[in-house]
C-alpha cells in the first residue's frame, strides 16, 4: 500500500473506526422485528436518493437500512447539503411501509423519528437532545444550542423513506456552520458509532410500532405528547419563513393532532404552520437557532 493508498484507507483515522456490518446485522435483524436488511456503504451521494431509487423500482421490502460511512450530497430541508468528514457522523436511511395507517398521518414519520432518535442518543450517548419542529436534532455546547443531526421523510414506491445525519465525532474546526454542534463537542459519554445507531434503530422500531398499533393515532400512541415534551420550539417566540416568501412570528404554542406547530401571533390569532423554515427568536435557551 503506498502512503496515498493509507491516507484513504478505512483505518486513516484510528478515532473513526468503520462500521462492523456483521455485527450491526446479528444486533438489528431478528425475526418478526422491524428491520429485514442493513447495508452499509463506503461512499455515497445521498442514502435517501439510493433508497428511495430502490423503492421506486419496486422489490424493496419495508424495514431496508442503508448506512453510509461518508456521503458526497446528502440533503437536509428545503435541499441544504449536509455533508461531514468519512465516519464522523451516522448517515443513514430507513424504508418504511406503514400500509395499515391512513396516509394523511404519514407526516407524523419524521417527528416520530426526531423522537426516537432523541431517545436513543439519550441512553446511548448520555446526551440531552431536543428537538426543533418540524426535524432538527439539537445539542447544547458551550451554553448554546447547536444543531447535531436532522431529518428528511419523502414518499417513495409504496412507503416512506426517512433519513437521518447526525454529527457524532465533529471537531470544532470540522464544523460547517457556527449553528452547528457534535455528540463529542456536547459532552457525549460514547461517540461510538455501532452503540448509537443499534440505539436509535432500536428506539424507532419501538416508536414506530406504538404508532401503527394505534392506526397512526398520534395521541393515542403517546407520540404527539412525547414530541412536544422534547421539542425546543415550544414556548419560544419563532419567526416562520412559509412557502411563498410570506412569514409569521408569533409564539409557538403546540403541536396539534396533525403534527402541526401553532403559533399565537400578537393579533391573537393561532395560526397552524404546516411547513416552513423556523427560526427561534428568543425565549428558553436564548439566542437565534
Amino acid at each position: 500500500m503506498t502512503p496515498s493508498d493509507a491516507s484513504h484507507s478505512r483505518w486513516s483515522d484510528l478515532d473513526r473506526p468503520p462500521l462492523n456490518v456483521p455485527a450491526l446485522r446479528r444486533g438489528l435483524l431478528r425475526p418478526g422485528g422491524l428491520w429485514t436488511s442493513l447495508d452499509v456503504v463506503e461512499t455515497t451521494g445521498s442514502t435517501n436518493s439510493d433508497l428511495a431509487g430502490r423503492a421506486a423500482a419496486a422489490g424493496l421490502a419495508g424495514g431496508a437500512v442503508l448506512v453510509a460511512e461518508e456521503q458526497t450530497a446528502g440533503r437536509g430541508r428545503l435541499d441544504r447539503a449536509w455533508t461531514a468528514p468519512a465516519r464522523s457522523g451516522l448517515f443513514l436511511s430507513v424504508f418504511l411501509t406503514p400500509g395499515d395507517v391512513p396516509v394523511h398521518r404519514w407526516g407524523w414519520l419524521p417527528l416520530l423519528t426526531g423522537v426516537a432518535a432523541a431517545t436513543g442518543l439519550a441512553r446511548a450517548a448520555g446526551v440531552d437532545t431536543s428537538l426543533k419542529w418540524p426535524n432538527d436534532l439539537l445539542v447544547t455546547v458551550e451554553g448554546e444550542e447547536r444543531k447535531t443531526g436532522g431529518i428528511l421523510a419523502e414518499r417513495a414506491g409504496d412507503g416512506v423513506v426517512v433519513g437521518i445525519g447526525l454529527n457524532v465525532s465533529l471537531r470544532a474546526d470540522e464544523l460547517p456552520a457556527p449553528t452547528a454542534g457534535s455528540l463529542a463537542l456536547a459532552g457525549a459519554v460514547s461517540t461510538d458509532r455501532e452503540t448509537l445507531l443499534r440505539g436509535v434503530l432500536r428506539s424507532l422500531e419501538l416508536w414506530y410500532g406504538r404508532w401503527r398499533a394505534a392506526d397512526g393515532d398520534a395521541a393515542a400512541s403517546g407520540l404527539q405528547e412525547a414530541y412536544a415534551a422534547g421539542c425546543a420550539t415550544l414556548g419560544r417566540t419563532v419567526r416562520a419563513q412559509l412557502p411563498g416568501d410570506r412569514t409569521l412570528t408569533g409564539e409557538a404554542v403546540a403541536i396539534d393532532g396533525d403534527g402541526r406547530l401553532i403559533l399565537s401571533t400578537d393579533d391573537g390569532l393561532q395560526e397552524p404552520v404546516s411547513a416552513g423554515d423556523i427560526v427561534h427568536l428568543r425565549g428558553i435557551g436564548g439566542g437565534l437557532t
